[in-house]
């Protein structure tokens, strides 16, 4: 009777360790990433990805969408693509149906660096594969991070502002939303650069939008008319900063955006704006969407793809489109 027990007891053990085994065989493996788990392969065409856009009311952002959504075509990918209107809280909706739908993977562009990590770790708890596109995470496993050197493009528009005025020239900043993290890195490279080399008058948050960034700099100039250049953290926000300027009369103030949007282009083309730090939206979609097919191919992919950032002025504007 003893006999039948142990072996009773031994036939239990072995079922639950063959479910444990085979709970482990998932996109992401675990918490701590696919490392030592085994990917489940999958085909391109058998893929389902939930794609999660901090907002489609910015044209970067609109080009991001369509090279997500061109590639994912062109590799006969199933998409959901969801618009979080900049609201973190929405996001975070769209993210959680996007795990209840037990999507392949998940491609997340952050409103918030900070808000987004609930989200990242719901994903991990379904053993679901996190990509990030533009923007990082505080916290959170994520497969990879898909974006250009934020801080090196803040520090290039340092640079270059440096280089054509000197040092000590008048400048204001126009940051972006609070808390996401190209508003953190771009104003570290800029700020890096700027306390030593530039007298930074005035930095206050226009949430990367043109209107309120219109509003922001004509309340800027208010106070000091002697602004010599104003740098913002993209170009919507340089867009509207170029209009401030155009309405109060300044001449010859330099206007420095960040991403290389048409619009931008556009402006320096006609010399409202002086230049941006472009960088390659839809590309970056891409290599999110190739990022997700080689995880269920069992390839390797790395923590952190970094893509390319151009300076544009009036000299190579041509040179470099999205």
């Amino acid at each position: 009777m003893k006999t039948w027990k142990k072996m009773g007891l031994m036939a239990l053990v072995m079922s639950m360790l063959l479910i444990l085994g085979a709970c482990g065989k998932t996109g992401l493996g675990n918490n701590s990433g696919n490392a030592g788990k085994e990917v489940t392969k999958k085909s391109a065409k058998d893929l389902k990805l939930g794609v999660s856009i901090s907002t489609t009311n910015n044209p970067y952002f609109v080009a991001m969408k369509e090279g997500i959504d061109k590639f994912a075509g062109k590799k006969a990918i199933s998409l959901k693509v969801a618009d979080a209107q900049d609201d973190a809280a929405r996001q975070a909706d769209d993210i959680q149906n996007f795990i209840s739908q037990n999507v392949d993977a998940i491609l997340i562009n952050p409103v918030d660096s900070k808000a987004v990590v609930t989200s990242i770790k719901a994903a991990n708890n379904a053993n679901i594969p996190v990509i990030l596109i533009d923007r990082g995470s505080e916290g959170g496993q994520v497969l990879t991070t898909v974006a250009s050197d934020n801080v090196e493009a803040g520090k290039m528009a340092a640079d270059y502002i440096v280089k054509e005025l000197g040092e000590k020239a008048k400048a204001f900043e126009l940051s972006g939303v609070p808390g996401a993290s190209a508003t953190v890195d771009r104003g570290k490279g800029f700020e890096k650069v700027a306390k030593e080399k530039l007298d930074l008058l005035s930095s206050q948050s226009a949430n990367f939008d043109r209107a309120k960034a219109l509003n922001t700099a004509q309340n800027m100039i208010q106070g000091k008319k002697d602004v010599q250049v104003i740098f913002a953290q993209n170009d919507e926000m340089a867009l509207g900063a170029a209009q401030a300027v155009k309405s109060a009369g300044l001449k010859n103030v330099l206007i420095v955006g960040i991403d290389g949007q048409p619009d931008a282009h556009d402006a320096i083309k006609k010399g409202d704006m002086t230049a941006t730090i472009a960088q390659q939206p839809a590309k970056m979609g891409e290599i999110a969407i190739q990022a997700a097919i080689d995880h269920y191919q069992g390839k390797k992919v790395s923590k952190k793809t970094l893509s390319p950032i151009y300076l544009v002025t009036k000299d190579n504007v041509d040179k470099y489109n999205w």
